[in-house]
């Protein structure tokens, strides 16, 4: 089990690596370690209302849409991420597959949140030879606890 210093520091390294704007990123099991080291971690959820209620959602996850479901951009975002989150706190961001999560934790840093990580795969990962998901990377796929409702 790695501790938190290296989680964080493996997280850093990649960000440095892949020019990220944001303090780094993360892979599923190590987000989920992170919540259970890091006193007050979040994981925010930017996936729309029908992924949460269809596919699933992370327990005890903040949900903010990073994009409603008519496709525009939430344009309260950051007021909403600031009335449910601790700028000073370790909060990741989380989508189907890594991209949203990306927009999303490169505005909350640009909003001074200097803590904040991409889950890297996302909720359901990529696409596999099928044009299927969770069967290849992503949180559920790494059998990490999740519910449907």
């Amino acid at each position: 089990m790695a501790t938190l210093g290296q989680i964080l520091g493996l997280a850093r390294e990649r960000a440095q690596q892949l020019q990220l704007p944001y303090a780094g990123a993360v892979t599923p099991a190590e987000a989920y370690e992170l919540l259970k080291l890091a006193p007050g971690a979040r994981i925010v959820d930017v996936r729309t209302s029908a992924e949460w209620q269809w596919v699933g959602e992370v327990p005890d996850s903040v949900q903010i849409e990073w994009n409603m479901s008519s496709g525009q951009r939430n344009p309260d975002f950051i007021a909403q991420l600031k009335r449910q989150v601790d700028p000073e706190g370790l909060v990741m961001f989380l989508c189907r597959s890594g991209g949203r999560s990306h927009g999303a934790a490169t505005a909350a840093a640009e909003a001074g949140y200097g803590n904040a990580y991409n889950i890297l795969e996302g909720f359901e990962g990529d696409l596999d030879a099928n044009g299927h998901r969770s069967t290849v990377g992503g949180w559920r796929q790494a059998g990490l606890p999740w519910r449907q409702s």
